[in-house]
């Protein structure tokens, strides 16, 4: 396994984290300890979850398995705090009450004493960034916390962030995790440039825009069969344009002897400014799919042709694309 580097951290973690968002709900406990131990075997230690996932269930269950297994040292955990827990008005936010209240509450289900990397899932417009980062800088000193983090927050917000955690002298943004697939290449204009600059890793989610890039939806026909995210979500087509480019990923990933998903996942690898993307498997055989994309390098023509499908910077929806492989 050849780790990566978070940021100025120095941490060294699994080139893919392991993304919990279907354990306690679409995966029960009992696979996703599997799961888990199969991430283990293979060199994993990165984990990702949040408080709100599957109501918490998420960490209760990697809190189980890292007390049965005895390993926890063995991982880099990440975990977030923002959405709403309750109906108590003041459960939700990034403001000093909700977080000492919810740090506490993922540190029992997790099972441990410090939550090694933690996020504010995403910006709330009603709390002054300084007032989260003082709160989080209290975490920090009080040991509970070792590295802070952001999610899906705009260029402006991390400069902002940055540079009053500087004049603070709080504990800054470490982390930042965006969305970021084929698909989707927005945080390539400004926010990928920022963290490079700054020395903020990169952690980037939906690798497989949601199962879209990993041929879930275009082997068998443009439809979305049941039991998938969208189908979910009641959703009944995708953008116009997007079908082509995700069967032209399905044709690009054939060429090369991996699944869609694999090639997806090992574009996103080789993108600069990415530290880490994040899978997020619902099943053992999703699992080590993902895992396989880890063997795969693609070249400067391969990458050349995915910029022609969709350049760096732009969320395909219905504009012009590129040449279509074939």
């Amino acid at each position: 396994m050849q780790y990566r580097i978070l940021g100025r951290t120095g941490v060294k973690v699994t080139p893919l984290c392991l993304g919990t968002m279907n354990f306690g709900g679409r995966t029960e406990a009992t696979e996703s300890h599997r799961m888990l131990g199969q991430y283990r075997e293979t060199g994993g230690n990165f984990i990702d979850t949040a408080n709100v996932y599957n109501d918490g269930r998420s960490e209760e269950i990697i809190g189980q398995w890292l007390k049965q297994e005895k390993c926890r040292e063995q991982f880099v955990l990440s975990t977030k705090v923002h959405g709403r827990r309750s109906d108590h008005i003041n459960d939700a936010g990034n403001h000093r009450w909700h977080i000492v209240r919810e740090v506490e509450q993922s540190l029992k289900r997790l099972q441990t004493d410090r939550i090694d990397i933690y996020h504010i899932h995403r910006p709330d417009a009603d709390t002054p960034i300084d007032q989260t980062l003082r709160a989080l800088d209290d975490l920090v000193r009080q040991g509970k916390v070792l590295y802070l983090a952001s999610s899906v927050f705009a260029a402006w917000q991390l400069a902002e962030a940055h540079f009053i955690a500087e004049k603070l002298h709080t504990a800054r943004f470490d982390v930042e995790q965006p969305q970021f697939n084929i698909i989707d290449r927005r945080i390539e204009t400004e926010v990928l440039p920022f963290c490079q600059k700054y020395e903020i890793a990169t952690i980037t989610w939906a690798p497989l825009a949601r199962g879209r890039l990993a041929g879930t939806y275009t082997r068998g026909g443009r439809k979305i069969p049941g039991g998938t995210w969208y189908a979910a979500q009641k959703k009944t087509d995708f953008p116009a344009a997007q079908w082509p480019l995700m069967e032209a990923v399905d044709r690009l990933a054939d060429a090369r002897g991996c699944t869609s998903s694999q090639f997806a996942i090992a574009w996103c690898l080789q993108i600069p400014g990415v530290t880490c993307p994040i899978i997020g498997p619902r099943s053992m055989e999703q699992l080590k799919d993902n895992m396989g994309a880890l063997n795969i390098k693609l070249d400067e023509a391969t990458m050349k042709q995915v910029d022609a499908l969709n350049p760096p910077g732009n969320l395909c929806r219905d504009a012009q694309l590129g040449p279509v492989p074939g």
